[in-house]
């Protein structure tokens, strides 16, 4: 089993770990090339880089999804017509939550925790992405599917031609240019371009298997519908996530002012990096407990929970190594400023106490929706930033005049509850079936 989850996984770990380098790319020269209060802004920029990521997948999640059932029942032209909805989903909902956020965004970063000090930051740097909103759309959407119609290849190196571009770019912009956070956003933008054009070059092509066909141009209302309804869970859980965002960036300015907002951000990315791997392993985990849970092979299911739990366990104990023996290094790659370094060292170490236990956590809430318990898989994930954060965040920082201390700490605290939940439900379910052999 382990070899063939290997082989599952790791185009999905690759197309993780880019998207992380990603944004830590961007963190990194900003952090080095504009200063530590444009860390901060960048930081509270994270609401809206959520919400954007929730609409995009709210299309291409479910586009992927419905695509790839159309192609197991030999349905070409229903496929196709899944990819035609998503690029016009796509084009129209990103020229429109662009749009309207544009109009707003001086109002919407206030409220997300600007000062007068970070808001131009902030401000400099999202009116360049809302600006290129459609092309992210765009390039996020078509991707998947891309990926989801027998191309993960493809889609592996799209992803990693635009970190290579970003990374190309932005020191260019940002040093030699002096646009400063704003040329890190172009860069950002004129490398999801390059992928883009990737991967409409695949899908204008007919020897591509789904490929643009004259006359599927027109938005159907059962296959939105379908992408929309598959999409949901993704959808929410990212506007979730946003709003936690929003919450602890005003309990850390409350706190610790700008620069706390900043070291958060640092955290943040470094946090993501280590989670982002294992959601990739979960990715490839899916099809081999799926196949084999539609199979009856519930042994199979068994042995590959628990191999990929330890999987999942070593990479976040391998992170929580790093960070507690290295925090001062890994810091100091986004910042130089003393500080801003100190504060995101405290967070970083206090941050990761519970990493090995949220490597198994996102393991069993992805087992769930592997075997298709989509509503326990959704209130695993939505307790621990509802059900435990959320409380913790108003609570513990009051305790004992714990102050920073304390927002920091509800996060590993929020994460050892999601834990023990986890691992409750997760029990509760195999006693209730007998081990999977009785399927309620």
């Amino acid at each position: 089993m382990g070899p063939l989850i290997f082989s599952m996984a790791l185009p999905a770990m690759i197309s993780m770990i880019i998207n992380a380098l990603y944004n830590i790319v961007d963190s990194i020269f900003i952090g080095h090339g504009v200063g530590p209060l444009a860390i901060s802004g960048l930081a509270l920029t994270f609401p809206l880089m959520n919400l954007i990521i929730a609409f995009s997948t709210l299309i291409s999640v479910g586009g992927a999804a419905i695509s790839s059932i159309y192609l197991g029942q030999k349905d070409d032209l229903k496929a196709t017509e899944v990819l035609h909805n998503v690029l016009i989903l796509c084009i129209l909902t990103g020229i429109c939550f662009g749009g309207i956020t544009y109009y707003f965004l001086d109002e919407i970063l206030i409220f997300f925790g600007a000062s007068t000090s970070t808001l131009p930051y902030a401000r400099d740097f999202m009116q360049v992405l809302l600006l290129g909103n459609p092309v992210s759309f765009l390039f996020i959407g078509l991707n998947n599917v891309m990926r989801a119609t027998g191309y993960p290849k493809k889609a592996m190196l799209s992803s990693l031609l635009t970190v290579g571009v970003n990374i190309i770019l932005a020191p260019i912009f940002i040093f030699h240019l002096d646009w400063g956070i704003r040329g890190a956003a172009t860069a950002t933008i004129l490398a999801q371009m390059g992928g883009l054009a990737w991967v409409l070059n695949h899908f204008l092509h007919s020897s591509s298997y789904i490929h643009f066909r004259r006359g599927f141009y027109r938005l159907r209302k059962h296959v939105i519908m379908s992408i929309f309804s598959i999409g949901m869970a993704p959808f929410l859980l990212n506007v979730c996530a946003s709003g936690i965002v929003i919450v602890l960036n005003h309990n850390f300015k409350i706190y610790g002012g700008d620069l706390a907002i900043g070291a958060y951000g640092i955290v943040n990315r470094v946090a993501t990096l280590f989670v982002m791997v294992v959601i990739g392993l979960t990715q490839g985990m899916q099809p081999v407990v799926g196949y084999n849970f539609g199979a009856r092979h519930f042994e199979r299911v068994q042995k590959t929970l628990k191999k990929v739990i330890r999987i999942a366990v070593t990479i976040m104990g391998l992170g929580w190594v790093c960070s507690e023996l290295l925090p001062g290094h890994i810091v100091a790659m986004f910042s130089d400023d003393a500080e801003l370094n100190k504060l995101a060292e405290v967070g970083l170490r206090i941050t990761i106490l519970s990493f090995p236990m949220v490597g198994a956590q996102i393991v069993i809430t992805n087992f769930f929706q592997s075997i298709g318990k989509a509503k326990i898989s959704i209130l695993l994930s939505l307790a621990r930033q509802l059900l435990f954060l959320i409380p913790l965040l108003y609570t513990l920082p009051h305790m004992a005049g714990l102050d920073i201390y304390g927002v920091w700490g509800s996060m590993p605290l929020a994460d050892t509850l999601a834990f023990i939940a986890a691992i409750l439900t997760l029990r509760w379910y195999l006693k209730k079936t007998h081990g999977l052999q009785t399927i309620a």
